[in-house]
């Protein structure tokens, strides 16, 4: 993993979105989700099989 800190301004400017890629993020994000066979939706019988993998992760800390 590389420090943020450490990269030169030209591989900071390379990680920005583009004008472009803004705007096409913007219309994906008003798009509705659709699902299809590929990626069908998630119904509470099949909710009920996962299982959070970091159970410890968002546990509060004292």
């Amino acid at each position: 993993m590389v420090n943020y800190a450490e990269l030169s301004e030209e591989q900071k400017a390379e990680l920005l979105f583009t004008a472009e890629e803004k705007i096409q993020l913007d219309e994906a994000h008003r798009r509705p989700i659709t699902y299809d066979e590929d990626c069908p939706a998630v119904t509470p019988e099949k909710a009920v099989r996962f299982r959070r993998v970091n159970s410890g992760r968002f546990s509060k800390r004292a």
